[in-house]
């Protein structure tokens, strides 16, 4: 039992740092993203995980190690030699590479983690390529049409019942008038589905590894989109109200950090609750 409790304080930590990872790096600052991200990638190897055997779906291969190996190596060039910085996309593509290369490690510890890293990693680039990529290529407008409905429209009507002032004149745009005039974009990484793909991706791979039924891991799915979707809609009230009441200055301070905080908070009380129905 106090094994386990250990192993749950630690996924919630890094489920509060990957999450941190994801908005600095988009939003904030690149190297604190950084160091989250090795942070958190030191805490999973403090995880104790079951015994998994040969039956994850990364078995011993050569052809893994030269994958990883590869994937790593290709993004790394092509942003250095096109002076790009590495994105949130860029840092999960290299995360699943090299979780690739630490599947074949011989370290039963390595291997265990590097498992639940490329599941992580894997499942936020697929999110990734289908919401971002794939619906780009064929015109499906889902992510203003969310931006819009989902979160612009929402977030403006609670602030409004409140009698605070703001004026929707675009897609993603709103116009207030607080202590300065402005206006605030709300779209890309404040639709919140970054922090959305890594919370599915960290619940789909501690799930795997752990071996949670199905019904389980449908319904910690289900918390986790539900957790990211309403605590985006509170981020996003708080850097209106924020922007209202001090300026432009005070809501990119709040912009920059809080997002994450409150999501990864709000996101681990939901996975203690599941975890004590275990």
């Amino acid at each position: 039992m106090e094994n386990e409790t250990k192993n749950l304080i630690l996924i919630l930590l890094v489920l509060a740092l990957f999450t941190g990872m994801a908005v600095e790096i988009a939003e904030g600052s690149a190297a604190v993203g950084v160091v989250l991200f090795l942070v958190s990638v030191f805490l999973l190897t403090r995880i104790d995980f079951k015994d998994l055997g040969d039956s994850g779906i990364l078995k011993k291969s050569k052809t893994y190690f030269v994958v990883g190996v590869f994937i790593v190596s290709a993004d790394l060039v092509y942003n250095f030699k096109n002076g790009g910085e590495l994105g949130t996309l860029d840092v999960m593509v290299v995360f699943f590479g090299f979780s690739l290369i630490g599947t074949q490690l011989q370290n039963p510890q390595i291997n265990r983690i590097s498992r639940f890293g490329a599941y992580i990693s894997s499942i936020f680039v697929l999110l990734y390529l289908i919401f971002y990529t794939m619906f780009a290529f064929f015109n499906i407008d889902f992510l203003h049409k969310f931006d819009h409905y989902l979160i612009l429209l929402p977030t403006v009507g609670i602030l409004n019942m409140a009698g605070i002032p703001l004026e929707v004149i675009a897609t993603e745009t709103v116009r207030i008038s607080g202590v300065e005039e402005m206006t605030v974009v709300i779209g890309g990484p404040c639709s919140g589905l970054y922090s959305m793909f890594l919370l599915i991706g960290i619940v789909f791979g501690y799930s795997k590894i752990e071996k949670m039924d199905n019904r389980k891991t449908l319904i910690m799915l289900g918390f986790c989109v539900l957790v990211a979707y309403i605590s985006n809609l509170f981020r996003v009230v708080v850097l209106y109200l924020t922007a209202y009441m001090y300026g432009q200055e005070a809501m990119m301070l709040v912009h920059t950090h809080l997002g994450w905080i409150i999501f990864a908070v709000v996101a681990a009380f939901i996975m203690y609750l599941i975890e004590l129905k275990k």
